[in-house]
Order: structure tokens, then C-alpha cells, then sequence
């Protein structure tokens, strides 16, 4: 690895720039996929240069920042291992698109580690509890990819009060795979500037939804490849009708074992059928029976339905 340049002193306009000369830890998760607020057209927009680079400002990337040096604090106490800034974006030498900007390192048994910092609201406890996300596990991959690094620590502060450390393996499978899925986005995507195809992200959805929100009433002629995606789309509807079948056959499986019993257990897990009760609005009764009092309630949105046929 290289240092592409010292971050000590830059702008965060120059950072954004300086961000787009490659794939950094936090894009693996986009143009993995499996990012629920960027899609991988806003990233390939960006390292294009048909976008501004931004990043989103909120609460939440604010106390990140905020806190991140609690975060570092807290880990030094628990682990008694020292965690050194490392203010600069790196540059892996034999994938120059491949870069780090570090939260920081730690030196143990004289080999270096990687740090990074989390905070996540309360209602990310459960993920927490259960090991690293899976958009994380990515980021510290390729930061392990770039430096060379065999561990990686990850500690994360939890809706304020909740503390979790783990530490990550170098995963060279896992490695490999991230480098040839970054490598398809730079050099057939951003190189040659060719439209990358969409996701299954909701993040990519909602970029679609906003960007073509209107609709021209026009009737055009689809490509010819779009065949192959009517036939994707009938393969899957198809299947999951059949899975939907069979998930039901399973619930009435469990009902039949339950009877009138309202739970049941075995091996740690838990099923159970309870008594439920709810309350319905008569919306049509009450627009035939009071027209006035429903028009003046009413909410009117406007969005694009998909129908395929």
C-alpha cells in the first residue's frame, strides 16, 4: 500500500474529492448491494464525475463523528490496546482503486490491526448482539485487502448505553470475491463510464422512484434483453408462489401440532398461536354515509405502480 494523501487539514469538500479517485470501505456494501441508503447508481454517478460526491448529513452521521472518539476511548479501557489515528486515505498498490481512510490502527504482537468505530441507534441492538453487520464486515474486509492486515477490531456504541466489541479475521475467500466484485465496478462501470444494472436494494428502488417519480403516458419498444427479465421475473413470481404454498403447509403443520395450546417449545425455539383481536374502519361506509367528513380527511399521494404482464 501507498498513501494517496494526508487527510490532517483537508476540507471535507477536498476529503469527498479525494474519495472519488477509488473504492473506498464504506462503498463495499453498495455496490455490494446490500446498502439500505445509497444506491450503487449514486456511487457510480460520483466516481464518474456526473455527481458532486456528497455524503449524507443527519443526526446520525453527526453524533458518529461526535462520538467516535468516545468509541476509541472506551475500547482503549476495556481492551488496554491503544488506538492510533491514522489520518490519511491509503492506496492498495496492486489495486489502486482499492482505498482506506482508516479510523485507526492498533499495533498488537508488533502487527498492525485495523480500528474502526460504530454508533448505531437502540433499535440496532439485536443486529449488534448477534456479531458485526454484514455491510461492516465487508468495509474492514477491504481495509484488510488494502493494508495487508490479518485482524480488524470493530467496536460499536449501542442507542447510547450498550458497548460491543468482536474482532474480525482476515477472510482471504471473502477478499477475493470483494476484489473481483470491485474491480467489475471500476474497470467496466466507472472506466468506461457504462451504467452499472440495477439492484434488488431498496436504496436503488427508491433512487428509481425519485428519479422517474413522473410518468409521460408514452408507449415505447423495450430492448430485446428485456425478454430475459419478463422470463426472470415468471421464474421467481413462480417460485415464490410455491415457497408461499409450502411456508403455509409448515404454519398449518404448527397449528395442528398446537391444537388449543397457545405456545409450544422444543430446542430453544419457541411457536405460538394467540387469541387476536382487532378493530376495522369502515372507510366506504363512511364516504357513502358522511361524503362531506371523508373528503375532508382524505390524503391524496401520487406514485408510480409497476405491473407486469
Amino acid at each position: 500500500m501507498k498513501v494517496l494523501v494526508k487527510t490532517a487539514g483537508l476540507s471535507r469538500k477536498e476529503w469527498l474529492k479525494w474519495r472519488t479517485k477509488g473504492i473506498g470501505g464504506s462503498d463495499v456494501s453498495v455496490i455490494a448491494g446490500i446498502n439500505s441508503h445509497r444506491s450503487v447508481y449514486q456511487l457510480w454517478k460520483e466516481k464518474t464525475g456526473q455527481t458532486e460526491p456528497e455524503e449524507e448529513e443527519n443526526d446520525y452521521t453527526h453524533f458518529g463523528t461526535v462520538l467516535e472518539p468516545i468509541v476509541k476511548k472506551e475500547f482503549t479501557a476495556r481492551t488496554g490496546l491503544k488506538v492510533r489515528a491514522k489520518k490519511m486515505i491509503l492506496q492498495s498498490s496492486e489495486y489502486p482503486f482499492m482505498l482506506a481512510d482508516l479510523d485507526g490502527v492498533i499495533k498488537e504482537d508488533g502487527k498492525m490491526c485495523i480500528f474502526e468505530a460504530k454508533t448505531a441507534s437502540a433499535y440496532k441492538q439485536e443486529i449488534w448482539e448477534k456479531g458485526v453487520p454484514e455491510a461492516y464486515i465487508l468495509q474492514v474486509q477491504h481495509y484488510m485487502a488494502v493494508t495487508g492486515a490479518e485482524k480488524a477490531y470493530v467496536a460499536a456504541l449501542v442507542g447510547g448505553n450498550r458497548f460491543y466489541r468482536y474482532e474480525v479475521l482476515r477472510d482471504d475467500a471473502l477478499i477475493e470475491k470483494i476484489i473481483a466484485m470491485e474491480w467489475d465496478f471500476w474497470m467496466n462501470h466507472v472506466e468506461n463510464v457504462q451504467e452499472p444494472a440495477p439492484d434488488g436494494s431498496p436504496a436503488t428502488g427508491d433512487y428509481l422512484n425519485a428519479l422517474y417519480g413522473e410518468s409521460n403516458g408514452n408507449i415505447i419498444e423495450l430492448p430485446a434483453e428485456a425478454l430475459t427479465a419478463f422470463e426472470q421475473y415468471d421464474d421467481i413470481s413462480r417460485r415464490m408462489d410455491e415457497l408461499k404454498t409450502e411456508k403455509e403447509a409448515v404454519c398449518n403443520q404448527f397449528k395442528n401440532y398446537l391444537k388449543e395450546n397457545e405456545t409450544g417449545m422444543i430446542g430453544g425455539r419457541r411457536v405460538s398461536w394467540k387469541q387476536i383481536q382487532t378493530t376495522t374502519f369502515d372507510k366506504k361506509r363512511l364516504e357513502q354515509e358522511n361524503p362531506d367528513i371523508y373528503e375532508k380527511y382524505l390524503s391524496r399521494n401520487q406514485y408510480r405502480r409497476l405491473l407486469v404482464a
